[in-house]
């Protein structure tokens, strides 16, 4: 995967790397929009595109249901399917069975479940999810693993990393097979819970099994932001440092600075998105809900600053207006700025890295950005 370190901080583990994957070269840190049934809500994959955006999230277990692998191999493969040129990043659909409790069951080869579309029963084991991956032609794929909730004992978290470790390994196993088939790079993922020495014995573990990447798991899954900041830490100073480290799960400015901050390089969030079609929408001085009133007359644009389309085109009043007469346009052009905000941003992250002022942006960021909101 030709996997280089451009630059590290000097004071953190905040670093700036590159790597070539079969859809285009990734720089990072880098922010990965979430398109879980391949479409990311709300806004066109051109205008993504245009922006800068050259790596993408989708979901193996939404997309195995609906459309189907079928239909999808039948396509061309992913990008041809949602036509989109550059590289797509697939979930394992991991976490989305773990959502679904009461409809499945973890047995040594793999999970039983229960679709929360129809009813019908599946199984997903560590080979087929690869080979679905494959189907897709995922640009970077996830292995089969065992999510856990926050407070479960140590003895149930302990036979949940267990069991993704052995998946691991039959994923890497089943992927070293036929990876010359398209190209993919499979990651593995650290588990572990909340116990310091399982996380510990897994980014270990992870780490041995020399796959092109590591991601991080089982983090902000609802635990305070000290315990997240603990647990990271300790997982990220672990893990290999010459393999790209991928955080899954977070997008807000907070916990992208203090992922960034610990040597991670790639993370998603629906966040971003979720929040804008809700009417919230972020600035540098905090996010604001352009439904309130106090909004009404304000033509100005959501930042002043901002060069994205909705701030280069449209006031505050009128994005309300839209909000408020439950218009289609008022998300899209929300959704819109956020995705912008959120790659300009991780962009001036980069910068301060490497000019070596990382420290310093993130201490006047937050105190910009902090309590802010209105």
């Amino acid at each position: 995967m030709n996997f280089k370190i451009l630059k590290n901080c000097s004071s953190s583990s905040a670093r700036v790397t590159e790597f070539d994957l079969p859809h285009g070269k990734i720089s990072t840190p880098v922010f990965m929009p979430v398109g879980t049934n391949g479409s990311v809500k709300a806004v066109k994959h051109k205008t993504l595109s245009n922006s800068g955006v050259n790596l993408i999230l989708g979901n193996t277990y939404h997309l195995y249901l609906r459309p189907g692998a079928e239909i999808i191999k039948k396509a061309g493969g992913l990008h041809k399917f949602i036509s989109w040129d550059h590289n797509i990043l697939t979930d394992s659909g991991g976490f989305q069975i773990f959502s679904l409790a009461p409809f499945r069951k973890i047995k040594k080869e793999g999970i039983y479940f229960r679709s929360h579309i129809d009813g019908s029963y599946h199984t997903l084991t560590p080979e087929n999810v690869v080979d679905l991956q494959k189907t897709f032609r995922s640009d970077v794929l996830m292995p089969l693993d065992v999510c856990t909730p926050p407070e479960i004992t140590w003895k149930k978290a302990y036979s949940a990393m267990k069991t993704t470790h052995d998946w691991a390994l039959k994923s890497r196993d089943h992927w070293l097979g036929c990876r010359d088939e398209w190209g993919g790079n499979l990651f593995g993922i650290v588990q572990g819970n909340f116990f310091k020495d399982l996380r510990k014995e897994s980014a270990e573990y992870i780490s041995s099994l020399d796959f092109p990447g590591i991601a991080i798991g089982g983090l902000s899954v609802g635990e305070s932001f000290d315990v997240f900041q603990e647990h990271l830490s300790e997982t990220a100073s672990v893990i290999d440092k010459n393999k790209p480290h991928y955080l899954m799960g977070i997008g807000t400015p907070e916990y992208i600075l203090e992922a960034v901050e610990n040597g991670i390089d790639m993370f998603d969030c629906v966040y971003p998105t979720r929040i804008a079609r809700n009417g919230t929408l972020f600035t540098w001085n905090g996010k604001i809900s352009i439904k309130k009133e106090i909004f009404a007359d304000d033509f100005n644009p959501v930042e002043k600053k901002c060069r994205c389309f909705t701030c280069t085109n449209y006031s505050r009043a009128f994005l309300r207006h839209l909000f408020k007469t439950n218009e289609i346009l008022g998300p899209m052009l929300a959704t819109e700025h956020n995705l912008y905000f959120i790659k300009e941003f991780v962009d001036k992250i980069k910068e301060s890295i490497l000019t070596d002022t990382f420290n310093d942006f993130k201490k006047t960021f937050s105190g910009d950005y902090e309590n802010k909101h209105s």
